[in-house]
């Protein structure tokens, strides 16, 4: 399981945002469950990578939250409200979101293990395994998080125009004209924003952060196949629509996928 405590940046200067985070956040998992925790502090409990990344990077994007992830084994069964979770992903989300308060974290996310067995009330050691699995997974998260940070507004006009274009059709033909019409702007223009945004380089690397994550929690549990990405969720996500994406006078090379990937 992951863990994902979400605490509001600089919430004692601004309004309560937590309201509208929930909302966001139960369109974006299947079956995680977040409330607010304490404060403005919301928490929950994921099952799928995939899901836990899309999560930490619309979280990240308005740069209001701190994000924490714990990866590894929960209590089960797991109650009604996550305030009332317990287990050692819990314990690490807790040390993840202050984690990511800290002052060296530009971009406030952080993965941490919840330890190697069932119950350990504190997080990995440093130079275990399952700690080094979740800092790999936490530097390619912070990698994309920048991209994410980083686009301006006008960037995310055209990416959210173009992914909600997307994901209304069964083909990737021809959808940056579509997104062009939509905002009354030129293919080129789309092409031109979707290039300066990191769009790209975002959904090539998101699959890489899934597999870590998947890698970290069956480091962690013994479980290897805990966590894994259902197939075709990638291309539920984007990933297989890449192409389309590109400026046109750009080239693809060939991408390594994970064993048995399409």
């Amino acid at each position: 399981m992951y863990v994902m405590t979400i605490d509001q940046r600089g919430s004692s200067a601004d309004v309560d945002r937590v309201p509208g985070l929930l909302a966001e956040l139960a369109g974006l998992s299947t079956a995680g469950r977040f409330e607010r925790s304490v404060g403005d502090e919301v928490q929950g409990v994921v099952e799928r990578p995939d899901e836990v990344v899309e999560i930490a990077l619309h979280a990240l994007r308005s740069g209001r939250w701190y994000v924490g992830i714990g990866v590894g084994a929960v209590d089960l069964p797991l109650p009604a409200s996550a305030r009332e979770g317990s287990g050692p992903a819990f314990v690490a989300a807790r040390v993840a979101v202050e984690n990511a308060k800290s002052g060296s974290a530009h971009v406030p996310v952080s993965v941490v293990s919840g330890g190697l067995r069932r119950g350990e009330a504190a997080p990995s050691p440093a130079r275990s395994a399952g700690a080094r699995a979740c800092a790999n997974a936490e530097a390619v998260l912070r990698l994309i998080g920048r991209l994410v940070q980083d686009r301006t507004a006008a960037q995310w006009k055209v990416v959210d125009v173009l992914r909600s274009v997307q994901q209304g059709h069964s083909g990737t033909h021809g959808t940056q004209k579509i997104a062009a019409q939509e905002l009354g702007i030129t293919e080129q223009s789309v092409s031109r924003a979707l290039l300066r945004s990191g769009w790209q380089e975002e959904w090539a690397a998101r699959p890489a952060a899934e597999m870590l994550l998947s890698f970290a929690h069956g480091v962690i549990t013994g479980n290897g196949d805990a966590g894994e990405q259902p197939a075709g969720r990638a291309r539920d996500m984007g990933v297989a629509r890449q192409p389309d994406s590109r400026p046109r006078d750009s080239t693809e090379g060939d991408r390594w996928t994970p064993s048995g990937s399409p």
